[in-house]
């Protein structure tokens, strides 16, 4: 039988901080039931009191991202009294940083003015995203911190709105075998460009899915495996030759996908910077 766990996972913000952690630190036990009670937005007096009448109903253990000297100090002196664990998540990261290279911390340093940094960097990276789907809004690609580009159903635009949750601008373009690429794809200096590729076979399979091809049918150019593996490597050759990166999905996943691509945008980055 599985042994139960009650977290209190308190937030003065969107709380994906401290639900993060709370995940990793679960998957490291083993045989546990995991019940998670979600505080967030905890940010006045009557928000902790709150929280801690909550803490003494059901039990557990608080994990906390409170950087309100004056809350944090109410919470953690309430679970005391309850006899519970509370612990700042911060606490050894922010103690080692600064022992380490002799900072002190920020005087009324405020979760809520980064988490609505974040917040707001993320809705106008999807706003951005959204307008530059599939070729739309070519006319000011220079803005993007990404153009991915690819054959249709290489997955560009689920990537693109991962990158955008993560507050990345992301742009994508479909290209279409025997046509030129875009002039402003070529003339986009900013962004990093960067192809995804597929399997032939696999990406043929997406479209006949995707669209409900009928076996009758299936011979169309659009879903036929010899016209989709020659289209592929078509793509693939005009991207090779302006010198952009390729990745190849066929077994990856959108995140694994993604997280190299910002990778290679961290490298595109400081290449600019000291090409400056």
């Amino acid at each position: 039988m599985n042994t139960i766990i009650v977290l209190h996972l308190v937030s003065p913000a969107s709380g994906e901080v401290v639900e993060a952690m709370a995940r990793a630190l679960v998957a490291q036990l083993a045989d546990v039931q995991p019940v998670r009670h979600f505080w967030q937005m905890v940010r006045k007096d009557r928000d902790v009191t709150a929280v801690l009448d909550g803490v003494q109903e059901k039990g557990g253990l608080v994990l906390h991202t409170l950087i309100d000297a004056a809350h944090r100090q109410q919470l953690e002196d309430g679970c005391r009294r309850l006899g519970l664990p509370c612990l700042f998540l911060y606490e050894p990261f922010l103690g080692a940083i600064i022992e380490h290279f002799g900072v002190s911390l920020r005087e009324n340093a405020s979760p809520r003015v980064v988490m609505d940094h974040a917040f707001r960097r993320r809705i106008e990276a999807m706003r951005y995203s959204l307008g530059h789907d599939d070729g739309l809004g070519q006319q000011d690609l220079d803005e993007a911190d990404v153009v991915l580009l690819g054959a249709s159903r290489v997955t560009k635009t689920p990537t693109c709105m991962f990158l955008a949750n993560r507050g990345i601008k992301a742009a994508n373009v479909s290209l279409v075998a025997g046509m030129p690429l875009p002039d402003t794809v070529i003339k986009a200096r900013k962004p990093l460009k960067v192809g995804l590729t597929v399997a032939p076979r696999l990406l043929a399979e997406i479209r006949r899915k995707r669209f409900d091809v009928p076996p009758e049918k299936v011979g169309t150019a659009y879903s036929d495996i010899d016209a989709v593996a020659e289209e592929v490597r078509e793509i693939r050759r005009m991207i090779v030759r302006h010198g952009w990166p390729i990745i190849d999905v066929t077994s990856r996943s959108i995140d694994e996908a993604a997280n190299i691509i910002l990778d290679l945008l961290q490298r595109h980055r400081e290449a600019q910077q000291q090409a400056e």
